[in-house]
């Protein structure tokens, strides 16, 4: 019997694979806040600079969404240390959805490296190249997970 009556479990553990509502909740929060950030800093970078004196200077509230952005990446990495434990090795067993998981997880992990490298190349060319694949992907995990998801629920439906 699942510990949870809404809460699948893999056959043979008493493992849910879906976290509680409190859990879920609190990681869905902090994703939306991450993307939310990294999409305001976009908008503000690009299309709301300011003339200055000497030229286009960044809107004053540019730096602050960086930060926002940077703070919500940690805690990203602590909520996927979360569902890692409780959703993602369970979830693997089954052997259902493996495609938009695996797809979920591997593009996660393209964004905490390519992350980590917008920090620290120093190479301007590259750093280019990184930061719009970087924000090009972030834009676009919320469309598989939101499918993962979806589709997670009606097979469990079933």
């Amino acid at each position: 019997m699942s510990p949870h009556p809404h809460h699948p479990t893999v056959v043979g553990h008493r493992t849910p694979l879906r976290l509680s509502r409190r859990r879920r909740y609190l990681v869905y929060g902090i994703g939306w806040t991450l993307w939310a950030s990294g999409a305001l800093w976009l908008l503000f970078h690009y299309a709301l600079m300011q003339k200055g004196e000497f030229g286009d200077t960044p809107h004053p509230l540019e730096p602050w969404w960086l930060r926002l952005h940077a703070a919500m990446a940690f805690a990203a990495l602590w909520s996927f240390g979360l569902v890692w434990g409780v959703h993602i090795v369970a979830g693997w067993r089954t052997r259902r959805q493996r495609l938009s998981g695996g797809l979920s997880v591997g593009l996660l992990l393209w964004l905490v490296i390519s992350g980590y490298l917008l920090y620290y190349l120093g190479d301007e060319q590259w750093r280019g190249i990184t930061s719009v694949a970087h924000w090009l992907t972030g834009l676009s995990l919320p469309l598989l997970l939101a499918c993962h998801i979806i589709f997670g629920r009606r097979r469990t439906k079933r």
